[in-house]
């Protein structure tokens, strides 16, 4: 096992993934990468082309409802028939919205109910418990620029142009890697005014067809997943194509009701890493 040093070059938060009652995602819906985010303390704000922008209180919610997230039944809470009426004034202009507005109804966005935790699989965490919310099956996502550099080298190669970050939702973007070096990468530690923070980076993230839409005009086409196809398909997850690694927070979080303050991590932190190659556990199911 071999040590690695890395450092933090962008961190990315996604507080919206849209449900309503089953899970509707930019799989289904491409316009939604159009959807902005912005949060001021407890407020959010919803930006979107052609509408006004919807401000919402994340401590005023309506009705508890359940919603399904990747086969999982989760408790959350309504925000309320406004946002449903601004998404499905906005999302209901797109063909494929009035589609799922006719077979599934009204649009919903809701709040996760953290009195009812989701977890990950823990047969790829090792055993533990890890805290999961709507994402679809681990809290975070680590991609190495180095990975998206290797990506747009081969795209333009082949006659495409090249994309962002942004297409692939990481939340913690490492430089200092070499391409796909964070596939190795079982821990990744950093200090944060004395303490720890430490990650567990435990499966490969599987990949489907979001990172083939362009998030500035929600428009989708094959080419990041054809060339992503042709040299990064997995035979440890059964060909899947892979791009990034999917993590667990193992040191360093905060209880709700303590009166600590969070670790909070900046960019241009440093991070420290162990290096190993990487094998399907027994247990899961890739």
């Amino acid at each position: 096992m071999s040590s690695v040093a890395a450092s933090l070059a962008q961190l990315w938060v996604y507080p919206v993934k849209s449900c309503a009652g089953t899970s509707v995602t930019q799989r289904q819906l491409p316009a939604m990468a159009l959807i902005t985010t912005r949060i001021r303390l407890s407020d959010i704000q919803l930006k979107a082309p052609g509408m006004l922008g919807l401000h919402l209180s994340m401590n005023e919610v309506e009705a508890p409802m359940k919603v399904e997230v990747w086969g999982d039944t989760v408790p959350a809470y309504d925000m309320g028939q406004l946002a449903s009426q601004w998404l499905g004034d906005f999302l209901g202009q797109t063909e494929r919205g009035q589609q799922l507005l006719k077979q599934r109804g009204p649009f919903h966005l809701v709040r996760f109910d953290p009195e009812h935790p989701r977890t990950s699989d823990t047969a790829w965490t090792g055993g533990v418990k890890a805290l999961n919310q709507f994402s679809d099956g681990f809290p975070l996502l680590v991609v190495s620029e180095a990975s998206l550099a290797e990506l747009n080298r081969r795209l333009t190669e082949a006659g495409h142009a090249a994309v962002g970050m942004e297409r692939f939702r990481p939340n913690l973007v490492l430089s200092g890697l070499g391409a796909h070096e964070e596939d190795q990468l079982r821990t990744l530690r950093m200090d944060v005014g004395g303490r720890s923070v430490t990650l567990q980076l435990v499966k490969p993230c599987g990949r489907c067809s979001i990172p083939d839409v362009n998030p500035q005009t929600g428009e989708a086409d094959d080419a990041v997943g054809q060339v992503l196809a042709s040299y990064r398909l997995d035979a440890g997850l059964k060909g899947e194509v892979t791009f990034g690694m999917n993590a667990i927070v193992t040191e360093g979080l905060v209880a709700a009701d303590s009166e600590e303050d969070e670790p909070v991590l900046r960019v241009s932190q440093s991070c420290r890493s162990n290096a190993e190659s990487w094998a399907c556990p027994t247990s899961a199911s890739p």
